[in-house]
C-alpha cells in the first residue's frame, strides 16, 4: 500500500470523526473564515489562526486571497498555526524572491553569459517581435516552497480532498474576471493567487494566464456564503493603506497604488456585505508593509492581539472534545516518504529530457530526498530554458510516479540581450561601452546554440560562437568562435601618458572541450588572429608592422564563488597555455581569485601571472596591470611587460543588503596589492617590485557590480575609480 493512502483504519477513524463532528456542527452556526490579501501583512492571519485554536473554534469553510490563500491552504492542508509561524519565519523570503539557484549550482556556461550581460535584459525574439519576460519573479523557489508546506512531496494535494471546503481566488489577467479555485492542485492555485503583476508572472493554467486575486476580491466573504452556506462569517482584512499623495512620486509609487485602489474597491464591496452576527478583524498593522516579509513574527503578533479583542468569537467555542473531533480529520501525521518506483521527465518541445536528467540525483527504489529535489530543480532552472521547473508524485497503479515538469519560457528559444558599462578614472582615459547579443538555443536536439554579439564605445567589435554538444548530458562539445574587436591601450612614461594606440584584431577559434561538471571547462584547440596597431596620438614607439599569431591554445576555467560578481565565498580560477606554430614563443596565463567570509567580514586573495616560458611576446599580447584591485595606484593598464605577476589581500567590511530580490551585499573594502613587470615596454623604469594600497565601497546592482575607490602606490601614483555595469 503507497504511504501516501490512509489504512482502513485511518479511514474508519475519519468516518467516524466527521460523524461526530456533523452531530455536533447541528447545535452550532456554520461559521466560514475568510483571509485577506496583503503580502507580507498576511502573516496577521497565523495570529488570528493561534486564537481560534485557543480558544477552540471549528470553522466549516474557507476562503483565502493571495497571501491569505498561502495561509488557508496550508492551515487546511494539515499545518496547525504554531507550525504555520515556524515555517514562515525559517523562510529565507529574499531568496526565494530570486528564482535562480544559488550562483555556484549554476553551470558553468551559463556564469558566463550571465556575467557578459545583464540578466533582467532578456528578450525573446519571435515571429512576432521582441517580447518581454512576464515578471521580475518567475516563482521558481515559491513554487517549490508551497510544495514543501503543504506536503505535496507525500503526493500532491488537490483542493476537494482537503478536509475542509476551501476556495482560492485568482485573476483572469486577460480578462479581468475573477476565478475560483474550488479544486486541482492546490499548490498551483496557490500561486496564482499571489502573482503580483509586473513583480511574479501570471500562472498558465487552463488557457488563462492567472495573477493576483486582490485586484478583483481581496476579501472574499460572499464566496463563504456560497461556498458552505457560512452563517457566520470571521473577516481578516490585512490589506495596505492607500499612499497619502505625497508619497507618490514615482512610476513605482504610482503603480502601487493604482492596484491599491482597485484592492480598496473590492474590498468595501466585500465589506457591505458582512451581517450583524459577523465578525470582522482589521489587525493595526501600522509600519508594516507589504514586502516585510522579515517580520512575520511581528505581523503574527499583532493579528492574534487583534484576534483577542473581538470578543464575539468566544461565543462559537465548542467544548474540548468536540473541538478535537473536527481537528483530527485534517491532523497532520508524520509518515516515512513515499517510495520512488519510477521518474518521467514530462512536457519538454525543444530541450532534451537528458539535459534535465543530468542533474537528478533522485534514483528508482528510493525513498524521495526533497530537499536534493529541489536543489537538482533549481540546478535545472539555472541553465535558463524553463519558466519553472516542478514536480508532482502520483499514483499510477501500482507505482509512484515522479514526474518532473519543466516548463519551457514562452518567449524563447532565441533571445536579445544586453549589457552596459561606464569606467570612469582620475587619470587614463574614462571609457563606456554597450553590448548586444542575439543568443538561438537548441538549434538541434543535443542542444547547439549560437551567439552573435556586437559593441559600441570606447571598444567596438563584432563576433559570433557556435557551441555544439556532443552529447545529450552535454559534457563533451565543440566550439568554433570568430570576432573583429578595435581596442584603444596607451604607453606611460614617470606617469604621463606619451601614445595612443588602436589596435584591430581579428580572431578565429576552433576548440574541442569538457564540461567539469557545474564548476568549469576545459579546452583545446587552434588560434589564428591577425592584428594591426596604428599610432593615434603622441609617440610613435610600437611597430606597427601587421602582427599574424598562430598556434595551439590549450585552456582551463573553473568558477566556484556563491555570487556572480562580487563573492563572499569560494574560488575561481582560470588558466591558458598558448604555443606559437612558428616556434618562437609561448604564453602563459594564470589567474587565481578566492574569497572567505568571517561573520560581516570577507577576507579575500588574488594571484596571477602573464608571461613567457621562451621567447618574448609581442607589445599587444603583453601583460598588462594598472586599474582597479590590479595595483590601483597606476592608470588602467599603464604597464605592459613580457612577464608580469600580480598579488593582493584585501578585507571587506559587509555593510548592508541590496533589497529584497536583488542579489549581493555593500561593502567597504581595504586591499594591500603589489605586483612586477619584466622587461616592460610601458613605464620602462619600473622594473623591480610595485605596491598600491586601495580604499573602496562596491556592491552588485541590477545594472551589475559597482565600485567607487581610490588607490595609491609608495612610489607616487594616485587613482580613482567609479565603475557600473558587465565587465
Amino acid at each position: 500500500m503507497p504511504d501516501f493512502i490512509p489504512s482502513p483504519s485511518r479511514l474508519l477513524t475519519l468516518l467516524l470523526c466527521f460523524l461526530v463532528t456533523c452531530a455536533a456542527a447541528a447545535d452550532r452556526p456554520k461559521v466560514g473564515l475568510v483571509l485577506g490579501g496583503g503580502g507580507a501583512r498576511g502573516a496577521a492571519h497565523i495570529g488570528v489562526l493561534e486564537e481560534l485554536e485557543r480558544l477552540r473554534i471549528p470553522v466549516d469553510c474557507v476562503a483565502g486571497t493571495s497571501m491569505g490563500a498561502l495561509v488557508a491552504g496550508a492551515w487546511v492542508s494539515g499545518l496547525d498555526a504554531a507550525t504555520l509561524r515556524s515555517e514562515m519565519g525559517k523562510a529565507d523570503w529574499n531568496d526565494l524572491f530570486q528564482d535562480n539557484p544559488g550562483y555556484n549550482d549554476i553551470n558553468f556556461r551559463t556564469k558566463r553569459l550571465a556575467k557578459r550581460y545583464l540578466p533582467g535584459s532578456e528578450a525573446g525574439v519571435t515571429a512576432t517581435g521582441l517580447v518581454t519576460p512576464p515578471g521580475v519573479v518567475s516563482g521558481q523557489k515559491i513554487k517549490l516552497f508551497f510544495n514543501q508546506l503543504v506536503h505535496a512531496d507525500a503526493g500532491d494535494r488537490f483542493i476537494e480532498h482537503l478536509a475542509l471546503p476551501v476556495s482560492i481566488i485568482a485573476t483572469d489577467i486577460g480578462t479581468g474576471a475573477r476565478v475560483v479555485f474550488r479544486d486541482g492542485s492546490l499548490t498551483l492555485a496557490m500561486r496564482a493567487s499571489m502573482s503580483v503583476p509586473g513583480l511574479m508572472a501570471p500562472l498558465e493554467y487552463d488557457g488563462r494566464k492567472l495573477v493576483d486575486g486582490g485586484l478583483v476580491d481581496n476579501l472574499p466573504i460572499q464566496e463563504v456564503r456560497d461556498l458552505c452556506g457560512a452563517e457566520i462569517v470571521i473577516a481578516v482584512n490585512v490589506g495596505s493603506p492607500l499612499l497619502q499623495a505625497s508619497e507618490i512620486s514615482g512610476l513605482l509609487s504610482v503603480s502601487t497604488q493604482m492596484v491599491s485602489i482597485l484592492t480598496e474597491q473590492n474590498v468595501t464591496q466585500s465589506l457591505a456585505k458582512l451581517g450583524a452576527d459577523d465578525i470582522y478583524i482589521k489587525p493595526d498593522l501600522t509600519g508594516l508593509t507589504a514586502a516585510q516579509f522579515d517580520r512575520s513574527g511581528e505581523a503574527a503578533n499583532r493579528g492574534r492581539t487583534a484576534a483577542q479583542a473581538a470578543t464575539a468569537l468566544q461565543g462559537l467555542a465548542v467544548a474540548p472534545q468536540a473541538y478535537a473531533l473536527w481537528r483530527q480529520r485534517w491532523a497532520s501525521k508524520s509518515q516515512p516518504q513515499p517510495r520512488v518506483d519510477a521518474i518521467e521527465i514530462a512536457g519538454l518541445k525543444a530541450v532534451n529530457p537528458a539535459v534535465v536528467e543530468r542533474y537528478l540525483e533522485q534514483k528508482p527504489g528510493e525513498r524521495l530526498n526533497v530537499q536534493q529535489l529541489n536543489r537538482n530543480l533549481l540546478r535545472a532552472y539555472g541553465d535558463g530554458y524553463y519558466e519553472r521547473v516542478d514536480y508532482t508524485l502520483t499514483r499510477e497503479g501500482d507505482k509512484n510516479l515522479l514526474r518532473i515538469t519543466p516548463i519551457e519560457k514562452a518567449w524563447g528559444p532565441d533571445y536579445l540581450r544586453l549589457g552596459l558599462n561606464l569606467n570612469s578614472t582620475l587619470t587614463g582615459r574614462s571609457t563606456f561601452s554597450m553590448r548586444a547579443a542575439y543568443q538561438k538555443t537548441w538549434i538541434n536536439s543535443l542542444g547547439a546554440e549560437l551567439l552573435a554579439s556586437a559593441e559600441l564605445g570606447s571598444n567596438t567589435g563584432i563576433g559570433a560562437e557556435l557551441y555544439q554538444p556532443l552529447d545529450p548530458a552535454q559534457r563533451f562539445f565543440v566550439y568554433g568562435a570568430a570576432s573583429l574587436r578595435r581596442e584603444d591601450f596607451a604607453l606611460f612614461v614617470n606617469d604621463l601618458r606619451i601614445s595612443d594606440y588602436r589596435n584591430s584584431i581579428g580572431r578565429l577559434d576552433l576548440a574541442a572541450g569538457l564540461n567539469l561538471g557545474m564548476t568549469g571547462q576545459t579546452r583545446l584547440g587552434w588560434r589564428d588572429e591577425h592584428q594591426t596597431a596604428s599610432i593615434e596620438t603622441g609617440l610613435p614607439i610600437l611597430p606597427t608592422d601587421p602582427l599574424h599569431i598562430r598556434g595551439w591554445l590549450a585552456s582551463w576555467e573553473t568558477d566556484q564563488k556563491n555570487q556572480l560578481h562580487i563573492a563572499t565565498t569560494g574560488w575561481s580560477g582560470k588558466g591558458s597555455w598558448f604555443e606559437s606554430a612558428a616556434g618562437d614563443y609561448n604564453k602563459v596565463n594564470l589567474n587565481l581569485e578566492g574569497s572567505y567570509q568571517l561573520q560581516d567580514w570577507v577576507l579575500g586573495l588574488r594571484g596571477s601571472y602573464v608571461g613567457s616560458i621562451y621567447g618574448a611576446l609581442p607589445p599587444q599580447e603583453m601583460g598588462r596591470l594598472g586599474g582597479f584591485l590590479n595595483l590601483s595606484g597606476f592608470a588602467n593598464d599603464q604597464l605592459m611587460g613580457d612577464r608580469v605577476s600580480y598579488g593582493h589581500m584585501r578585507a571587506e567590511r559587509i555593510m548592508g543588503r541590496m533589497p529584497m530580490g536583488l542579489s549581493g551585499d555593500l561593502r567597504l573594502g581595504f586591499a594591500l596589492e603589489a605586483g612586477k613587470v619584466a622587461d616592460p615596454m610601458s613605464e620602462p623604469r619600473r622594473t623591480g617590485l610595485l605596491n598600491s594600497t586601495a580604499i573602496y565601497v562596491r556592491g552588485e546592482t541590477p545594472f551589475g557590480p559597482a565600485y567607487i575607490g581610490v588607490g595609491q602606490s609608495s612610489s607616487g601614483p594616485v587613482n580613482a575609480y567609479f565603475f557600473i555595469g558587465t565587465p
